[in-house]
């Protein structure tokens, strides 16, 4: 199966009121091309899972911006001001979820767990409403697993099976989203024949992986 796909169709696949994973910290690692073509393209009611919400003027940021999405399960969203407005002005719904938990909910949904425990958040406002489920005399939340429609990250390098590389940080969120959607579409800065990345050097196995697009 060929993977390598255009800028055009990795857009195309995604639709109004899907769930969508974007990997990235802050831009590092994120599909920018893509990000930047889906600002573009007017898809809507997004439910968007992702570390953070980057800059106004950058990745994710740009859909923030455009009001394109209607949900964000998110880490923190310090960096980008129209977040917090449209928060606080009640037109984007905002799920926050400490890092690691969110990170670790993903995880679990890859893995096929019925969720973690954990015991960040106790007592705040990340605990309303969650079942608590006590281990030995300590009391954990139970946070339940995270899945998407759309998977859309960022690699250094892949080859055309799909096999990913990520240099330096870029890696942060990518593998874990990459087990856990229905559809995953990688943005690859570098695309290599199979055979040319050492099977020890592969972040990402390519059997998770559906589409690439080479960043042009």
């Amino acid at each position: 199966m060929k993977k390598e796909i255009t800028l055009d169709q990795a857009v195309s696949m995604v639709k109004d009121g899907m769930t969508v994973m974007v990997g990235g910290f802050l831009g590092v690692g994120a599909p920018l091309r893509i990000m930047d073509a889906l600002a573009e393209s007017g898809v809507k009611d997004l439910t968007v899972i992702c570390n953070d919400t980057a800059f106004p003027d950058k990745s994710l940021g740009k859909l923030v911006v455009n009001k394109q999405i209607k949900k964000l399960i998110v880490s923190h969203v310090g960096t980008n001001p129209e977040t917090g407005n449209q928060m606080n002005a009640g037109e984007l719904e905002v799920e926050f979820s400490p890092q690691g938990t969110l990170a670790e909910r993903i995880r679990a949904k890859g893995a096929g767990l019925g969720g973690v425990l954990t015991t960040t958040g106790m007592g705040t406002l990340v605990a309303e409403g969650k079942p608590v489920v006590n281990v030995d005399g300590k009391d954990y939340l139970l946070e339940k697993p995270l899945g998407a429609d759309i998977a859309l990250l960022g690699a250094s390098i892949a080859d055309e099976s799909g096999n990913l590389v990520y240099k330096g940080t870029t890696q942060n969120f990518n593998p874990v989203m990459a087990m856990a959607a229905d559809l995953v579409i990688v943005e690859a800065e570098k695309v290599v024949p199979v055979g040319e990345i050492a099977p020890e050097a592969v972040h990402t196995p390519g059997i998770f992986v559906n589409y690439i697009y080479k960043r042009k």
